[in-house]
């Protein structure tokens, strides 16, 4: 009786690397038309489809630019599709108080950055500072101060916010776990 597959290996001494074969290696070619580097970054080919493209790295990244996840959905739909996103992968979120943050000084992130700039402070400036602030300007611009002045309550409600922004961020910042 017969062996049906024939060794590639030609004894000892190894002349070639362990786990080398002698057949060709199948290499995908990128899917650009034209293109002949090896196509081995996936992308899809529409959203919610197990069907794939295979790009080399330039047109993956040309492909990526051009990407609109949301395409053919309206504004309601694309809301909710990120929002179930986003609860689903609720265990792959980085926590808050670890993460690195936005522009500025490097300890806040972009939504305290315009927060401070609503409450007209630097970027350096501390919580008991940002307190004193609000604490003047809501007073300048609240409602009761300035009945009628639709402006006013408007720049009250943005003061308001930015304090909330800033409050919950001092917390984060201060939070120590049990």
């Amino acid at each position: 009786m017969a062996r049906s597959t024939r060794s590639t290996d030609w004894g000892f001494p190894r002349w070639r690397a362990y786990g080398a074969e002698r057949e060709a290696v199948k290499v995908r070619l990128c899917d650009r038309h034209g293109c002949e580097e090896p196509g081995d970054r996936p992308a899809p080919k529409s959203p919610n489809s197990p069907e794939r493209w295979y790009f080399c790295e330039t047109h993956a990244g040309e492909y990526n630019r051009n990407w609109n996840y949301f395409e053919g959905l309206t504004a309601e739909e694309a809301a909710q599709r990120e929002a179930e996103e986003r609860r689903d992968a609720s265990g792959y979120t980085e926590a808050k108080y670890n993460g690195w943050a936005g522009p500025g000084d490097g300890s806040r992130s972009r939504d305290e950055m315009r927060a401070l700039e609503v409450l007209e402070l630097e970027t350096d400036a501390d919580f008991d500072a940002v307190r004193l602030a609000w604490r003047r300007l809501a007073k300048s611009h609240h409602p009761d101060v300035r009945p009628g002045d639709a402006d006013a309550a408007k720049r009250f409600q943005a003061i308001q916010a930015a304090y909330d922004v800033l409050k919950a961020a001092e917390e984060r910042r201060t939070w120590k776990p049990d």
